[in-house]
């Protein structure tokens, strides 16, 4: 019984819903986005399913590491803030929080050298090492600074979208040969997907860690912390989310625009129901929200929005 109370316990340190998330992402770039560029070439992606599932593993280990030591050095601040969600010294001892976030973190990096090592793409284990040491600073000060630790958050959430095409992109500039092979495919479809992706993942992080500030602001005060809402002030800090919010929907109708003239029907529909209309109902919540649980509210509206924006590359296939 003790046994399937740590394992549980285990499982929410290490937030297994947005290692799931990490999967049917990639999983879905790879599947629906560069399979069908490549399938009318009779040619398949340079990084093939095996290598492909330990880059996913890889990447969940890497963001678990992240979430290990990030609990880790919140301790005190999650005693005021999330005092029932507090895992670290109440369900797991500290020594085996840090055991286990280097194991993951090394088992993440190892993988990634092994695909450079078994396969023409490179780079993959230095760009584990460097999310690793990133992710390693944002827990110990960088969360705690203005802005920076919310910029490295976002591009980390969109770095787990762009590894799928980096490592295809990687392989084909060093290897003439493979170039040969791939040169009647259109890269440039698959180039502006990802930066469509990407970009999407990067602003809606940047919300959601402004959001999330405010959300914890009184624990943060009380540790010294120089996050949006301390520093600035809490209108201020819903100010600067409410324009990447702006931001967001202005170029998500923007978008619909350039489907519409494609005639992705479907892709529209789809995106203004699961997206661009809850970002309405959000940004409307975020004007009149006041107290801590009227942004984990939003924070968990955003992070459901975030999901039915990565699962819209489902639509591309059709």
């Amino acid at each position: 019984m003790l046994t399937m109370q740590l394992f549980f316990s285990f499982l929410r340190l290490i937030r297994w819903p947005n290692l799931i998330f990490i999967i049917l992402a990639q999983g879905i770039f790879y599947f629906f986005i560069e399979f069908p560029l490549y399938a009318p070439h009779s040619v398949f992606p340079i990084l093939d399913l095996s290598y492909f599932i330990l880059l996913c593993l890889s990447s969940i280990c890497i963001a678990a590491a992240g979430y290990i030591i990030n609990d880790y050095f919140d301790v005190n601040i999650d005693m005021i803030n999330k005092p029932h969600k507090l895992i670290i010294e109440k369900d797991i001892k500290r020594r085996w929080a840090i055991a286990w976030h280097l194991i993951l973190s090394i088992f993440g990096i190892v993988i990634g050298f092994y695909i450079d090592y078994k396969t023409p793409i490179s780079f993959i284990g230095l760009t584990n090492i460097g999310c690793a040491v990133l992710l390693f600073l944002y827990s110990v000060s960088l969360k705690r600074k203005l802005i920076s630790g919310n910029v490295v958050i976002s591009i980390l959430t969109a770095w787990s979208i762009c590894i799928v095409p980096f490592a295809e992109w990687n392989a084909l500039s060093q290897s003439l040969s493979l170039q040969i092979v791939y040169k009647e495919i259109n890269f440039n479809k698959l180039y502006l997907i990802t930066f469509l992706y990407s970009g999407f993942a990067f602003i809606i992080s940047i919300i959601r860690e402004a959001v999330k500030d405010m959300e914890d602001v009184e624990g943060d005060m009380q540790y010294n912390c120089y996050t949006m809402p301390i520093v600035w002030g809490i209108r201020t800090a819903k100010v600067y989310a409410a324009v990447w919010m702006v931001v967001l929907i202005s170029g998500l109708v923007i978008m619909q625009l350039y489907a519409w003239h494609l005639g992705w029907k479907w892709l529209i529909i789809y995106c203004l129901v699961t997206t661009i209309l809850p970002l309405c109902f959000t940004f409307n919540k975020l004007i009149v929200a006041k107290k801590s649980s009227d942004f984990h509210s939003i924070s968990t509206l955003i992070k459901l929005i975030m999901f039915t924006g990565i699962l819209s590359m489902l639509l591309f296939k059709l």
